[in-house]
């Protein structure tokens, strides 16, 4: 899934974009309440992690005019007050979810997928490709009633591909979605990903689903096989 986070406190947001990489999730960040806005408008977000306390334009502001618009992003605020009336507010003005810091990282994960499974694009949570099957909802993969162990980011490469399943998806498309939109190490990270799930996912069962389609991308096989 793709989270925008957007928080103030560099070192915090830079914190929770690394934990959540780690985790699978693709994450941007945003450091104010306007840069937040537009990118949340301009680009496709399963979650967004909002901060109330931003500068520039507040959370509760910045979230009205995200629903306003009709985006349906998973909202989780996060704010330094406790109150029942901040979280009151945070729902009122189109929230999904709320978190006072200090917080458990642990609790935040939980919740994102939680929120995920509620409200990120509404998709089935569970797709199936033939005998392949992929779980969003348990973050897991099998073949046959055979469970296959995906890394985090191993999951999430496949789980954009079958999004996107009979579509040739750009090397550069999985980098924005999977990693980051800022990601500036090397685009063959993709290809190693890549070959690592096609190892798992095929090449013990005697499939080709997921196919390397040159000088153009990635597609996993609509009938997995």
């Amino acid at each position: 899934m793709r989270v925008l986070v957007v928080e103030d406190e560099r070192r915090l947001a830079v914190a929770l974009q690394r934990g959540l990489q780690a985790e699978g999730f693709s994450v941007d960040v945003a450091h104010d309440g306007p840069q937040g806005l537009w990118m949340a408008t301009e680009h496709d977000y399963d979650l967004i992690v909002l901060d109330i306390m931003l500068p520039g334009l507040n959370g509760y502001r910045v979230c009205a005019r995200l629903r306003a618009a009709g985006n349906e992003a998973g909202i989780l605020m996060l704010t330094a007050k406790d109150g029942e009336y901040d979280e009151a507010e945070a729902l009122d003005t189109g929230a999904d979810d709320f978190l006072s810091k200090p917080f458990s990282y642990l609790v935040l994960v939980a919740r994102l997928r939680a929120l995920g499974r509620r409200t990120g694009r509404r998709r089935p949570q569970a797709v199936r490709f033939g005998d392949l099957l992929i779980d969003h909802a348990r973050h897991a993969c099998s073949r046959g009633g055979t469970e296959i162990r995906l890394t985090a980011r191993e999951f999430a490469v496949l789980e954009y591909l079958a999004r996107h399943a009979g579509e040739v998806v750009p090397k550069r498309e999985i980098l924005q979605q999977v990693w980051d939109s800022a990601f500036d190490g090397d685009p063959n990270v993709v290809e190693v990903h890549i070959s690592a799930v096609r190892r798992k996912i095929d090449a013990p069962f005697g499939r080709n689903a997921l196919e390397t389609v040159r000088g153009a991308g990635y597609r996993l096989a609509a009938d997995g096989g």
